[in-house]
């Protein structure tokens, strides 16, 4: 099958770089990513593969399928451990996505657990003086920042769907590494280490570092114990209702600064949305995604409509222009994701006009292959109307595509119930009146009571021409999510390379400012014939967390973004052992 295949030749990474965005203003460079231990499983198979961010949720998610586990019951085991292990970028405290296949029934189907804004929420939440906006590194500390977290109905709920085992049994891995403690993987003490402003934060301070400043050797923490045990008795609904609750909501609003308007009934009000999956033809392939209020899918799906209108596979050896026109297809699908893209439950987002082949031919036609267009606007002819991701696929054939977050690296930067708390309200616009791209175009992101904000956030599953699944992947980053599944999508359908392959190609992405290079990658090689073509450049490190499976000839191979501390790997020959 072209574009799907697996070649045992394997890339090095030039650079692997992780960056932290630093709540005071501060940037940091961090040395390369340690290899993780090699385990005694294979990477790939016919009885489940598991590729997270880290060997001890890799880890419990094989143990669940060996256990007879379904693909969510391994999600739900893998997501508690990441909130543990990866906790600033993931955990009970933020949201997410999961797309699920179904193979015997061949159902596709998205579980939204975006946060939610308050009921106390308004346009007002991130302006300061005269209604200008508010800096973000500002907003990101306030409690306003805080939404109600969905994670944990969300896993709830696609246990109840399609899990096997009893709950309590996916929670024990979790309970055990937050009862006896772990070492902090390599990732996280250089985050820990490159940001001297968390030493200000004191809920950051008493449980990841030790006097003086230096990261704790172990974490361990009884309240993460307790919550996970309260959750593992109760189940999902503890978590919004009854002490939980309480101490979620109190944090939020503590402190003098932009107080927080979560309430326990925030909480309790928190419902899960099941959405039909967002999918689209790319050549001989159909690809699926999140739908909105996630971007990730439509613009993802913008993308390709676009580049289809390019001979793509005949540029894997001319990098510059490939870069070039996925530059300037990105440009236009980020300015119609500003202008149209919200919760459904509150905007009409004209999903199907912005898909449609006559739309994208348009916009298509827009893009020169010989230069950057000096501006890019949003297409007018609409009709009314950046986090973790793991990739799991058990023996029967099902997949669970799960993209958490809790928005910016260590969330709000406070912790309730053992978890960092999520700043993801940050993703709604802040209200500027003075901004000329509203001039023609009313928002549809804005803060409101129970709206959930735009999300790029879009787990990924790709299906051949005989409807069989054939790939499936996601990736961290914020807004460079999207950037970084189209960069994935074209080295793998257009170029042929293996999912392993692709995910060490260098990144890039335009979001509509800047043409954006991965620092010191293959990628950045080509910056003086990208100039050449008029774009402005931006080099930076770009830390995409890869993860996903792709069909292989013995079942299913998993990949790993090899700038992170993750992995990939299989049951073999149906059984797993635990080391």
């Amino acid at each position: 099958m072209r574009g799907v295949h697996h070649r045992p030749r394997a890339r090095a990474a030039t650079c692997r770089w992780v960056t932290l965005l630093v709540t005071l203003g501060l940037a940091a460079c961090s040395g390369p990513v340690e290899a993780p231990e090699e385990a005694p499983w294979p990477v790939s198979g016919r009885e489940g593969v598991v590729a997270a961010a880290h060997p001890d949720a890799v880890r419990a998610g094989l143990d669940v399928l060996a256990a007879g586990g379904s693909a969510v019951d391994a999600a739900v085991a893998v997501q508690f451990v990441l909130g543990l292990v990866e906790a600033p970028e993931t955990g009970p405290g933020g949201g997410g996505f999961l797309l699920h296949y179904h193979a015997a029934s061949g159902q596709l189907e998205v579980f939204d657990g975006r946060e939610t804004a308050p009921a106390g929420a308004s346009v007002e939440a991130f302006t300061w003086f005269g209604g200008r906006p508010l800096p973000h590194a500002l907003a990101v500390i306030s409690g306003r920042a805080v939404g109600v977290p969905g994670l944990v109905a969300m896993l709830g709920e696609a246990h109840g769907a399609h899990g096997r085992l009893p709950w309590p049994e996916l929670l024990a891995p979790a309970i055990t590494l937050a009862e006896q403690g772990y070492p902090p993987a390599p990732r996280l003490r250089r985050q820990l280490r490159a940001d001297p402003s968390l030493w200000f934060f004191p809920d950051l301070r008493a449980h990841f570092f030790r006097w003086p400043w230096r990261p704790a050797n172990t974490l361990q923490d009884p309240q993460a114990t307790a919550t996970l045990r309260t959750l593992a008795e109760h189940g999902p609904a503890a978590f919004y209702q009854g002490e939980i609750a309480g101490t979620i909501a109190a944090r939020a609003t503590a402190g003098a600064w932009r107080t927080g308007r979560l309430t326990p009934e925030d909480l309790a009000g928190y419902r899960v949305e099941t959405r039909e999956a967002l999918c689209g033809q790319y050549r001989e392939w159909r690809v699926c995604g999140a739908p909105p209020p996630s971007s990730g899918g439509l613009a993802v799906l913008q993308v390709l409509g676009m580049l289809e209108h390019f001979p793509m596979a005949e540029l894997a050896d001319q990098r510059a222009e490939a870069i070039h026109l996925i530059a300037e297809a990105s440009r236009l699908a980020f300015a119609d994701r500003a202008a149209w893209v919200g919760d459904p439950e509150f905007v009409e987002v004209p999903v199907a006009h912005l898909l449609a082949p006559d739309y994208l031919a348009q916009r298509a036609a827009l893009i020169e292959r010989t230069r950057a267009r000096p501006a890019v606007a949003h297409g007018h002819d609409i009709d009314s109307g950046g986090t973790s991701h793991f990739t799991i696929i058990d023996a029967a054939g099902n997949i669970a595509a799960v993209t958490s977050s809790i928005e910016a690296p260590f969330g709000s930067r406070r912790r309730a119930a053992g978890f960092l708390l999520n700043n993801q309200l940050t993703d709604f616009d802040f209200i500027a009146p003075e901004d000329p791209a509203l001039a023609d175009h009313a928002p549809v992101n804005l803060p409101a009571p129970g709206k959930r904000p735009r999300s790029s956030m879009s787990p990924i599953i790709v299906f051949a021409a005989d409807d069989t699944p054939v790939l499936a992947f996601g990736a961290r980053g914020g807004s460079r999510i999207i950037g970084h599944l189209v960069r994935v999508l074209i080295a793998v359908l257009d170029w042929e390379l293996s999912l392993e392959e692709a995910f060490a190609e260098g990144n890039f992405l335009h979001r509509g400012e800047h043409l954006e290079l991965e620092r010191g990658s293959p990628a950045d090689t080509e910056a003086d014939r990208l100039r050449g073509y008029g774009h402005t450049l931006r080099r930076a490190r770009m830390p995409s967390g890869l993860h996903g499976i792709e069909r292989a000839p013995d079942g299913w191979r998993g990949a790993a973004d090899p700038r992170h501390d993750g992995a990939a790997r299989a049951l073999g020959d149906g059984i797993m052992m635990t080391p």
